[in-house]
């Protein structure tokens, strides 16, 4: 039996899966009201960051503090699946959740579980991310790989004609991939907060640390030429596919950003 860990990232008391490879984790747990689930401000942590971090502050805990063979991380209401059908309810979702023996059977082949990538059929991700936040913390972020570790600056040009990503910071991986990944990534986002000041922007796009993760993780991938399996992703919550189309379509042709997630 592989010793698994997956994070479940959560703000708020919610519905967990019942199984022993999940551990709900509550993200932002510095100076908040115990849920009752495991909590980011333990050991060596950066939870008093969570409202930049978002979700990474559940993973940078785990990197620091989780003793696991594989560490994955998903969302209180986004979690893996391999059924081929989604229902809509919400308790017969929770039963379709990837559980133990599927999880150990895909990572008897590959290291890496990914989800299915996100495809922007209209734009490519540079643009999509331009269109929709403030696009100078990604330029710099650019800067910052430039100077850090330069070879992984032709995949991150890539985000210039990629229309496709493993989106919502989510994967299960071996801890030596983890590792390897964490080490790189916060070192970035370390620099990029120095350089950028969240502060300076509204409590949503304050958040871009966590948003710009999701197109370093591909990058990182890329370069490191690593094999992965891809699993579907499932949302616990209905999404308000017609809102958010209609927010793109005026964040591309007005300029009017996105102000909040749907």
């Amino acid at each position: 039996m592989k010793n698994i860990k997956i994070l479940v990232a959560t703000h708020k008391k919610y519905d967990m899966p019942d199984s022993d490879i999940y551990l709900p984790i509550q993200v932002g747990a510095e100076g908040k009201e115990d849920l009752g689930y495991e909590y980011d401000n333990k050991g060596e942590n950066i939870s008093s960051k969570n409202a930049y971090y978002c979700e990474l502050t559940g993973l940078y805990w785990a990197w620091k503090n989780l003793n696991a063979e594989y560490i994955g991380l998903t969302h209180y209401r986004r979690h893996f699946t391999n059924s081929k059908k989604i229902p809509k309810n919400k308790e017969k979702k929770f039963k379709i959740l990837l559980n133990r023996e599927q999880t150990e059977k895909i990572l008897n082949d590959t290291d890496i579980i990914l989800p299915k990538k996100r495809k922007y059929y209209i734009e490519n991700l540079y643009d999509h991310y331009k269109h929709t936040m403030h696009i100078e913390p990604l330029d710099e972020t650019r800067n910052i790989i430039e100077e850090q570790c330069p070879q992984y600056l032709t995949e991150f040009d890539k985000l210039h004609q990629r229309t496709s990503a493993h989106m919502f910071n989510m994967f299960i991986m071996k801890k030596k991939y983890l590792d390897s990944y964490c080490e790189w990534l916060f070192k970035i986002l370390f620099e990029l907060e120095k350089r950028i000041d969240p502060k300076q922007y509204d409590s949503f796009h304050a958040r871009y640390l966590g948003r710009i993760s999701e197109l370093l993780l591909d990058i990182w991938i890329n370069t490191n030429k690593l094999e992965y399996s891809e699993v579907k992703v499932i949302d616990m919550q209905n999404v308000h596919w017609i809102k958010k189309g209609m927010a793109f379509l005026k964040a591309k042709f007005t300029g009017k950003k996105y102000g909040k997630s749907f």
